[in-house]
């Protein structure tokens, strides 16, 4: 049994941005030489979620929209107040991120058949970013013959 672990790190956009990671996947499996088995993605971030869904402009779109009415940023949520948190005042405003992570999930298992990853035709992995910009890390585990 392989067992191989990986960490990508991705550069995020602004805000709720959803950002296709599938070609990096697909790239770690081939240079694996696993052939059956199966991967694992995990965020390493409470604001950060790992998704597979489909990687249409419009749909993303719409993703974006659905979340921000879903956890609108302009809210009052106690995390962000910094008072009670004793947290200096520049700490970011950002429970809604935390809310729509825990929603969304943070991780994936995949399975690998035949060294490719067992993804549908209109499936991607995706890596959700709900509190960017920022510089993230996924870890990626590779088990199999």
């Amino acid at each position: 049994m392989i067992s191989i672990h990986h960490t990508l790190t991705i550069a995020t956009d602004p805000g709720i941005a959803l950002h296709d990671i599938t070609s990096q996947v697909r790239s770690l499996v081939t240079d694996s030489g696993i052939v059956n088995g199966f991967l694992t993605l995990t965020s390493r971030h409470t604001t950060t979620a790992i998704t597979i869904n489909e990687n249409e402009e419009w749909l993303l779109e719409d993703v974006r929209r659905f979340f921000t009415r879903l956890a609108p940023p302009e809210d009052a949520y106690l995390h962000n107040d910094t008072r009670l948190r004793g947290c200096p005042p520049d700490e970011p405003k950002n429970a809604h991120s935390h809310l729509l992570a825990m929603l969304v999930g943070s991780s994936e298992v995949i399975p690998i058949v035949n060294g490719d990853p067992d993804l549908g035709r209109w499936q991607s992995v995706i890596l959700v970013e709900l509190d960017g910009p920022r510089e993230r890390a996924v870890g990626l585990r590779l088990f199999g013959e």
